[in-house]
Order: structure tokens, then C-alpha cells, then sequence
């Protein structure tokens, strides 16, 4: 071989020498760098489970969606309130659209498999799923929204909107013309019936002469279903027009016909204008933050809580009045709203007379909450029939 061949083999032996140490201490720089980056995200992925863990999660199962207003809407900001004021030490979750019935006790059962250790059934028609899956998990803590049974590790929660609808019935009862208000009614159980009889009372305590007609649309939540109720009750004659469901389309149908109306859940008037004239309305805030609050310290206790008008800070309250409504009516309401508060009355106190005539409350005598609670009968003054009986 001659010398410069020989040279260029050297130069290239150096060459591919030197290319194999920079490929071997590139490889060796890359393996520290994902040894050394890889521990970082390691270490964190631990100490997110570990804190993942560490906090206490909560389940919230809705009937619908939360929207902008509504009876779901009020749970929603329930829920919001928890993550604002116990932030650091809880975690919440939700799901919406939840069917009434077997496949509800599917999702509280996932729940409580996934670690949640406490669930909130929002709608009455959870409270059998909630009973078959507390007693498969008794170290979880079960409260059911309207119900009335109970375990050791399952509580029932309520407000007395009943109060509220009592004071919104005045308001009808002083402001229809026709003597002849509507009432889209959602299902017959004891809670609408409830409410219903409630906001009756109302009504004939100003005016004897007037009538509350019903109609049930068997819906918490339909626009369509509802807006056709309120519409059938307006053809029929109706000024005023209230509901026991979730949406504005009863309202909504009684502004565009010229009739007045009594909002529910949420403050209607702001979504659908003053023709509004109030709302009874729910504020679930302080109640979730208190529950919460005992079961994270060790105080939860099984209970069945129901909450009425408070002069402030009440699981159930009546909005703010419509511009239309008088101030005579507005002071009116004002007075009952105290009584009711101080205890000097209540909303059914007697005599209380139903339909047919017969005295169910004798005078000078209150209801008892068994008695509310159960109720399954109307009184004077309701225009309708309750199904099934």
C-alpha cells in the first residue's frame, strides 16, 4: 500500500473512531437526560395521586342539566359554593341527565366504587337506587334530595318551599282580575301536592273567590310538554300562571298572551322580563358547605333536614318583586313572611278544608310534618283531580 493510502485509512480509522465516541456520548447525555427528566414527572405524578387520594371526593347526580336557571341549575351553585369554600380539601364531580329509577342506582354505584365518599341524590326518584347502594357501602355518606328514608350512613335533605308558594299564592291571590290562576303541576307526589295546597292557601287568604286550575305535565324538565300546559290552562281563562318544573316556558307563554306569572327554582323574572311577578327559590349553598364540613371533621350523623324561611341565609327563600306588584302587596307578603319566620303561624294551620268539604286541619291547629310530608289530598280552591285516586 502506497503512503497516502495509507494515510487516508488512518484519517478515516480516526474519523469513524471519533464519529462512534460522539454517538456514544450523545446517547449517554440523552439517557441522563430522560433518566433525570423522567424522575420529575414521576415524582409529580406521585404526589398527585397521593393528593388525589388524600382529598375527599364528592358525587352530585342531577335530573337534568344545569343550565342558567332551575332546580338543577340551584344544585350546580350548591356545588360551586363547596368548591369555593373547602377548595383545597375536597373535589367534586357531577352527571347530568340522570333517569329516574334502576339505572340511577348504576351511576351512584360507580361513584362509590371510584372512591367518592360522599354522593347527593338531587331528585326524588333516586331515593330507592340510594337505599340498594348505601347498604353495599356503608363507609360512604349518602343524602338524598325530597325523600323520607333513612339509614345509618344515608340522610334526607329539604327546604319548606311550601312557604315560599304560600307567600307567592298572596301575591296571585291579590293581583289576578279573573279570579282564575293556572297551575302546571309536575308529578303527583306529596311534594307537588304539597305545594300546590300551599300556594292555595295563599291565594284564599286575600281572595276567598278565587280558583287555582291544574294540569300536570308528568315532567320535570320538557319546554315543550310545559309551554303546552300553561297554553291549555290560558285558553281556558287563567290571568296568572305558576309551575312545579324547571323551566321558563310557562312564563314565557304567559308574557306573550299578556298574563301575568309566579316563577319557581331560580328568579325567573330576570330571564323572562316583569311580567314575573316572584319567585320561590332555592339557595343550597349553605347546606352543602355545612354537610360537607361535619363529614370531613367527623360529625356527620344520619338526619333528615328540612329547612324553611329563615330572615336571612334560608334554604328557601321568595325573590325579589316585579315592578308591577303594589307596595301594599309587597308589605302584605312582608308581614306573613315574618309570622311565618317567628313561628306566631304556619302555612297550614287550621281550619284547613279540602275538596270534598271534610276538615283535615281543625281550627286553631297546625299540620304535622308526617302529615306534609304524606300529603295526598287537595284543598278548597284547587280545580283539578290528583291521579290515581
Amino acid at each position: 500500500m502506497c503512503w497516502t493510502s495509507a494515510l487516508r485509512t488512518s484519517v478515516a480509522d480516526v474519523i469513524c473512531s471519533g464519529k462512534r465516541t460522539v454517538i456514544i456520548l450523545l446517547s449517554l447525555l440523552l439517557l441522563t437526560a430522560v433518566i433525570f427528566t423522567g424522575c420529575k414527572p414521576k415524582e409529580e405524578a406521585a404526589a398527585e395521586k397521593e393528593e388525589a387520594v388524600s382529598k375527599f371526593k364528592i358525587a352530585f347526580i342531577y335530573i337534568g342539566p344545569p343550565g342558567d336557571l332551575g332546580w338543577t341549575y340551584e344544585h350546580d351553585r350548591g356545588r360551586k359554593m363547596v368548591e369555593e369554600k373547602l377548595g383545597e380539601k375536597i373535589e367534586t364531580a357531577y352527571i347530568e341527565n340522570v333517569p329516574e329509577g334502576p339505572d340511577a342506582a348504576r351511576v351512584i354505584r360507580q361513584y362509590a366504587q371510584q372512591g367518592y365518599k360522599m354522593i347527593f341524590a338531587t331528585s326524588f326518584g333516586y331515593m330507592d337506587p340510594m337505599v340498594e347502594v348505601a347498604q353495599e357501602f356503608p363507609d360512604v355518606y349518602f343524602e338524598h334530595c325530597s325523600g323520607y328514608k333513612t339509614a345509618d350512613n344515608m340522610a334526607t335533605y329539604f327546604g319548606r318551599i311550601y312557604q315560599p308558594r304560600y307567600l307567592a299564592g298572596i301575591v296571585a291571590g291579590k293581583m289576578t282580575e279573573k279570579n282564575q290562576i293556572g297551575y302546571v303541576a309536575a308529578f303527583p307526589i306529596p311534594e307537588v301536592i304539597r305545594g300546590i295546597n300551599a300556594f292555595t292557601l295563599g291565594v284564599r287568604s286575600v281572595n276567598p273567590g278565587a280558583e287555582v286550575r291544574v294540569v300536570w305535565s308528568n315532567t320535570w324538565y320538557d319546554p315543550v310538554k310545559e309551554r303546552e300546559a300553561a297554553v291549555a290552562l290560558l285558553d281556558a281563562g287563567v290571568d296568572i300562571i305558576t309551575q312545579h318544573q324547571d323551566t321558563t316556558e310557562p312564563q314565557k307563554a304567559a308574557q306573550e298572551r299578556g298574563a301575568l306569572s309566579i316563577g319557581y327554582d331560580s328568579d325567573m323574572r330576570s330571564f323572562v322580563g316583569d311580567t314575573v311577578l316572584t319567585s320561590p327559590v332555592w339557595n343550597w349553598g349553605a347546606y352543602y358547605v355545612d354537610t360537607v364540613e361535619s363529614a370531613l371533621n367527623g360529625g356527620w350523623k344520619s338526619h333528615q333536614f328540612w329547612g324553611g324561611l329563615k330572615a336571612e341565609g334560608g334554604v328557601v327563600e321568595l325573590a325579589d318583586f316585579s315592578p308591577r306588584v303594589p307596595q301594599e302587596v309587597k308589605d302584605l307578603v312582608e308581614l306573613e313572611k315574618k309570622k311565618i319566620i317567628d313561628g306566631s303561624r304556619d302555612v297550614f294551620h287550621g281550619p284547613v278544608v279540602d275538596q270534598k268539604g271534610t276538615t283535615v286541619v281543625k281550627t286553631g291547629e297546625s299540620m304535622g310534618d308526617v302529615d306534609m310530608l304524606n300529603m295526598n289530598f287537595f284543598v278548597q280552591g284547587v280545580v283539578g283531580t290528583i291521579p290515581g285516586q
